[in-house]
């Protein structure tokens, strides 16, 4: 049985895994969304969330695909890994991902699917595209939505096709709208392409979770995952010891709870208290598993 059963949860509460039910909206992570979502009503093209390595941009992502696919009016795509060797690679990507036929070379054969033909040119994928996005946002009515992860893997290259597809527009709106979620290099990668920057309608920095933050992420989770009982699990004094070496962060609050939890059942106890939560720092740096950027962080305090 596994241990979350053991305790009285009906699903695993601190997966790592970027499950949008099971995301906890923060302030800046609201502010985010919703401005987000506006961005993409209003059809202004290019918004960017920044964050460093575990603020739930991923999450972020999957909640934001999840609020869209209750519309109807959008047609949108997520790219997880934007790494793309050249051009074709990518605009193949993007026409594969939108379902976008696109004619073949020879006259008499028809436009194919799943992918461009095979000697596809690059300024026929790019027709292709332009023709697509005219049909959908002006014809059609659509939203068409470009969703990209791990938006610090963008090359210079793939950021100046993505310039160039946000100069599709009619007189009244973009027509791609445009959403980077990246680690905070993307910024640098940005400032250096001035008519990219100058494009972004939209720029938001995600920042680690205050302490009563993590005390609500952390309970926010355990109800998520159908816990009932009326005993606290985790002492005021384990939420604080917990907040302090996850630095907020909350991808390191959902790994350091799930292995709070994990050593209950392991040492038979019945709540996480600040003595279990050191334990367990003791035995990461023991064992030379703690990042030497969190043992700094906590010799600063």
């Amino acid at each position: 049985m596994s241990y979350f059963k053991i305790l009285g949860f009906e699903k695993e509460p601190f997966s790592t895994s970027p499950d949008p039910d099971f995301f906890y909206l923060s302030r800046e992570h609201e502010t985010a969304l919703t401005n987000v979502l506006i961005e993409l009503r209003l059809k202004r093209g290019l918004s960017v969330i920044l964050g460093d390595v575990g603020t739930g941009k991923t999450t972020l992502s999957r909640k934001l695909v999840q609020e869209l696919k209750e519309r109807d009016d959008c047609i949108f795509n997520i790219i997880l890994d934007p790494t793309f060797e050249d051009e074709k690679l990518f605009l193949t990507s993007l026409v594969r991902n939108f379902e976008i036929n696109v004619d073949a070379p020879g006259p008499s054969t028809p436009p194919v699917f799943p992918g461009p033909p095979p000697g596809t040119t690059i300024l026929a994928l790019r027709e292709a595209l332009e023709r697509f996005l005219f049909q959908k946002g002006v014809t059609e009515g659509k939203t068409v939505i470009l969703i990209i992860d791990e938006a610090q893997k963008l090359t210079e290259n793939s950021l100046e096709i993505l310039r160039l597809l946000l100069n599709y527009e009619t007189n009244e709106f973009k027509l791609l709208q445009l959403v980077l979620l990246g680690q905070v290099e993307l910024y640098s990668k940005i400032m250096n392409i001035a008519n990219f920057f100058d494009r972004i309608s939209l720029k938001f920095m995600l920042h680690p979770l205050e302490l009563e933050e993590t005390r609500e992420m952390i309970q926010f989770r355990i109800q998520q995952a159908g816990y009932r009982s009326g005993m606290h699990l985790f002492l005021n004094e384990a939420v604080k010891e917990i907040h302090q070496h996850s630095r907020g962060y909350p991808r390191q609050i959902t790994m350091l709870c799930h292995r709070s939890l994990k050593n209950l059942v392991l040492k038979n106890r019945f709540v996480v208290d600040a003595a279990l939560v050191q334990e367990i720092m003791d035995e990461e740096l023991k064992s030379g598993w703690q990042r030497k950027d969190l043992l700094l962080q906590k010799n600063s305090f």
